[in-house]
C-alpha cells in the first residue's frame, strides 16, 4: 500500500509515479505526480479522483484532474502504483462510466508542459508529470510505498 510521507527531504526515487512537495530535491529521470491544491492527498483520495468516484477534494473544492496520453509510461506507472489498475482496466472502467452517463475521465493533456499549464489555469487542479519537469510553478507532494 502507499502512504504519504511527512518529510520531503527523505527522497526515495522509485522510477514510478509518486507525489512530491516543492521543497523536495528533484532528480532527473524519476517520475512524480504533482498537484496544485490539496495540502497532502492520501492515495485513496487520488484513486477516488482519478477513478471518478468523487469530483471534489475533502473540503468540498472541485477536483480537476488531468492525465497524460494513453500509452505514456508515466501514466501506466501512475495508474498501476497509485490507482491500482492497469491501462486496460482503466479503459474498461471509464467506458462503463461514460456509457452510463455517470462521469467523464480526467482531461487528457499532451505532456509535462501541458500538465503545468492545466494546473496553472485551475487552482484546484491535480496531475502528474516527470520529475525533470518540476519547477516552482507547481506544488508537489510525495507519496511513498
Amino acid at each position: 500500500t502507499l502512504g504519504v510521507e511527512d518529510t520531503a527531504r527523505d527522497v526515495r526515487p522509485s522510477g514510478e509515479a509518486g507525489l512530491w512537495r516543492s521543497e523536495t530535491p528533484f532528480r532527473a529521470g524519476d517520475s512524480y505526480t504533482v498537484k496544485s491544491y490539496v495540502p497532502r492527498p492520501t492515495p485513496g483520495q487520488l484513486a477516488d479522483i482519478y477513478l471518478g468516484r468523487t469530483s471534489r477534494f475533502p473540503d468540498g473544492t472541485p477536483a480537476i484532474p488531468c492525465d497524460l496520453p494513453e500509452g505514456s509510461p508515466l501514466r501506466e506507472a501512475f495508474y498501476t502504483k497509485v490507482v491500482g489498475k492497469t491501462a486496460a482496466q482503466m479503459r474498461a472502467h471509464w467506458s462503463k462510466i461514460i456509457f452510463t452517463g455517470r462521469g467523464s475521465p480526467p482531461q487528457e493533456v499532451e505532456g509535462d508542459a501541458e500538465v503545468k499549464k492545466a494546473l496553472a489555469n485551475h487552482p484546484a487542479g491535480i496531475g502528474y508529470l516527470d520529475n525533470s519537469a518540476l519547477d516552482q510553478s507547481v506544488k508537489a507532494v510525495k507519496i511513498v510505498p
